[in-house]
């Protein structure tokens, strides 16, 4: 009975030994004395005990290598760049990718230097920033072309990362600062600009309407002046005359204004004592046409009835070619 409890337990450890499973997304490479035999799916498996080896495992699914190059741009920066490769095996060709790569990771790195180091150098510092995804194509074409011999494929290359030295960056924000406050300062000089000429031409339309104003105003007035002389010539007063009593009534009128006014001072000062004298003499001529063409009104409503005859005062002593009321000689 011992011997075939033995017979039994060798028979299960036999069993389980020829039995095995593969992962989903993973191939199995196996070895019969040494040699290759096959590649497993996933699932489970037969092979020979003793005789069949699972030798190693490959993995089927995409991959990420992430590769860090420091290389010198076209302007002498030093740069650091990261590149993720994401690449998988073929599934019909996991032989190669088994046995003619001992460390697959370390041969894309070394392709991922070559390219880097010669693309790079032939860029300035901005253009790396600008042109990165020339760099990754660069690169992927290159992988492709070296790694398919090994049933690898390249599905993507991305440059995940461009880091320059600190000190280059803080001049790129400075060059950037300075760029931006020059385009701020064009704006303000504009809006200033705009300003200027907006109340350049607020000013001369104010000025164009204030002065259509006085000559309207200057229009009026000589408007109402003819009226006047024609109203006054219409009662027998003659131009000169008429012109006369005008002046007389706007004079009038100004010390009335002045007048109406607290604390204003009016000095007429005049250019020579000659000039004064002159002025003078005008003014008493003024009022006394002024006089004239009051008393010759007078004495036409008298005739046409419109109002009483003026009483004669008595005589004080003064002489007859004075008029007691106006105060001026006749």
């Amino acid at each position: 009975m011992i011997p075939f409890y033995i017979l039994i337990f060798f028979g299960v450890i036999i069993l389980f030994s020829s039995l095995f499973t593969v992962k989903q997304q993973t191939a199995a490479v196996v070895e019969r004395l040494g040699k290759f035999t096959g590649v497993r799916s996933s699932g489970l498996q037969f092979k020979i005990p003793i005789i069949d080896r699972v030798v190693g495992r490959v993995n089927l699914r995409i991959q990420q290598l992430d590769v860090i190059v420091e290389t010198k741009t076209k302007d002498d920066v030093f740069v650091r760049l990261k590149i993720s490769v994401q690449f998988q095996v073929v599934k019909t060709a996991v032989y190669d990718a088994f046995y003619k790569l001992e460390s697959p990771h370390d041969q894309i790195t070394s392709y991922v230097f070559d390219v880097v180091r010669a693309e790079v150098p032939k860029m300035k510092l901005d253009d790396v920033f600008e042109r990165k995804d020339d760099i990754a194509i660069a690169v992927k074409a290159e992988l492709n072309e070296a790694m398919t011999d090994y049933g690898y494929d390249i599905i993507k290359t991305l440059v995940t990362d461009i880091d320059p030295d600190q000190q280059v960056k803080n001049a790129m924000n400075r060059i950037n600062a300075a760029e931006r406050e020059k385009v701020a300062a064009e704006y303000e000089a504009e809006a200033e600009r705009i300003k200027i000429v907006a109340k350049a031409r607020a000013e001369a339309e104010s000025k164009r309407l204030q002065g259509q104003g006085i000559a309207d105003q200057r229009r009026e007035i000589a408007r109402g002046l003819e009226e006047s002389v024609d109203v006054l010539n219409n009662v027998g007063i003659n131009s000169q005359e008429a012109s006369a009593l005008i002046v007389v009534t706007q004079h009038y009128d100004t010390l009335q204004s002045i007048g109406e006014e607290t604390n204003t001072n009016l000095i007429l000062l005049p250019n020579s004592p000659q000039a004064g004298s002159d002025m003078l003499n005008n003014m008493i001529a003024s009022f006394v046409a002024s006089n004239q063409i009051g008393e010759e009104m007078r004495k036409q409503n008298e005739k046409k009835g419109i109002v009483p005859p003026k009483k004669k005062k008595p005589s004080s002593g003064y002489r007859d070619d004075i008029d007691n009321d106006s105060g001026y000689e006749s």
